[in-house]
């Protein structure tokens, strides 16, 4: 039998699924990290680096200030707890979620990726092959090791050697051992991952999509069927099939949601607080703001990616960090670190409606001092673009006449 949430119920439930009800902790160690990540299920990875790359940041939102060290151990330490894969888009995700990506490898390797990359695997299978004999002899080995001189538009320009690693990366017979810069160090899976996870059965496609959508739904309390679907980026007639099967195994609770047009469906397990008292900078890229529309249903906000907006037509600016406060987006902010001079540049503030705008300075400059800090930067300096600037300026005054502060 379905029931009732009020917006605001549903608002909560999520805010909870992703980590947003439980006080920081006072120190944020592997453990914490390590259970953040997996209640997320997934970590987006990104190459802009404008404040710091995206994958650093939702622990931050959730944690406080943590040492990123932490994040690089579990994802490309000797004892890792993660691994990359196309999960949402290219994602760190939970070791222990890899065979449940195995059919999509599979698939891969039967050519069901994209058409460009597809095409090349049937077309150059032979120079495929050298190349994953080649990382099996010699070990790690980046794109750079099978740059041959060979460009053509699009595909980023890339060689045909970044070509062929791509096509086994997707097909699951390599993985990122580590990372030079943002440079992938690739090499075989079996040695990159815990044996453990190698040894591990491969559950059929049906089991396999069931638990990524148990884990989506965890992760995100109440969605709608294509909410679900978009977590993993999962094909639309499995999906579903599979909610189906979940709603009559008792383990997805439909529900109705005011305002969504769409019906919904509970995590069993979902919490419900009354209140969320949250502060946190939300990358772009952060899981609760993954999808524009859904986005829209729980905050009334319209959250875009504006890096590709001609800087013109730009809203908000170039790199935007909403910013919750309570169960709300109260704020938005385009940031910058400037790593020269260690300053964290506030270079636009907008207040969003319904805010008030001396609360939501007040907690903001606190979220930018202790992510200044984080950062190793030194100052936080207030760009006189938005409506909230003036204010923001102030309350940063007003705490430290320098608008300084270092992490602990």
């Amino acid at each position: 039998m379905s029931r009732d949430l009020s917006a605001g119920q549903a608002r909560r439930i999520v805010l909870a699924a992703q980590g947003f009800a439980d006080a920081p902790p006072a120190v944020a160690d592997g453990r914490r990290l390590r259970r953040t990540i997996r209640r997320l299920g997934a970590i987006q990875i990104d190459s802009v680096n404008v404040v710091v790359r995206t994958h650093y940041l939702p622990a931050f939102s959730r944690l406080g200030p943590y040492r990123r060290e932490l994040l690089e151990a579990e994802a490309w330490g000797s004892k890792r707890s993660l691994f990359e894969y196309w999960g949402h888009e290219a994602s760190l995700l939970p070791v222990e979620l890899q065979p449940l990506f195995r059919w999509r490898m599979e698939r891969a390797r039967a050519g069901e990726t994209w058409s460009g990359l597809a095409r090349f695997g049937r077309e150059r299978r032979d120079y495929i092959d050298a190349v994953l004999g080649r990382i099996e002899r010699e070990g790690p080995l980046t794109g750079g090791d099978f740059a041959d001189g060979t460009r053509r538009s699009g595909w980023w320009n890339w060689s045909n050697g970044k070509r062929a690693l791509e096509w086994l990366f997707w097909a699951g017979l390599i993985t990122t051992r580590t990372r030079r810069g943002f440079e992938r160090v690739y090499d075989l899976t079996e040695r990159v991952l815990p044996r453990a996870v190698i040894d591990a059965p491969t559950p059929t496609e049906a089991e396999a999509q069931r638990l990524l959508l148990k884990v989506a739904s965890r992760a995100m309390g109440v969605a709608t069927e294509s909410d679900l679907r978009d977590y993993f980026r999962m094909p639309l007639g499995e999906t579903r099939n599979r909610v189906r099967e979940l709603v009559e195994a008792g383990e997805l609770l439909p529900v109705g949601v005011e305002g969504w047009r769409q019906g919904a469906y509970l995590d069993p397990g979902a919490r419900a607080p009354r209140r969320i008292a949250a502060t946190a900078l939300l990358s772009p890229f952060d899981n609760l703001i993954w999808a524009r529309d859904r986005t829209q249903r729980l905050f009334g906000a319209r959250v875009r990616l504006e890096i590709y907006t001609p800087a013109e037509k730009r809203e908000h600016g170039y790199y935007v960090l909403p910013f919750l406060l309570g169960d709300r987006i109260a704020a938005r902010v385009d940031l910058k670190a400037d790593r020269k001079e260690k300053v964290l540049v506030v270079q636009a503030a907008h207040l969003e409606p319904g805010a008030e705008a001396g609360e939501t300075a007040a907690a903001l400059a606190g979220e930018l001092r202790a992510m200044a800090g984080w950062l190793g930067l030194d100052e936080t300096r207030v760009m006189v673009r938005g409506d909230l600037s003036a204010v923001l300026l102030e309350a940063l005054e007003f705490r430290s006449p320098q608008a300084r502060s270092k992490i602990r």
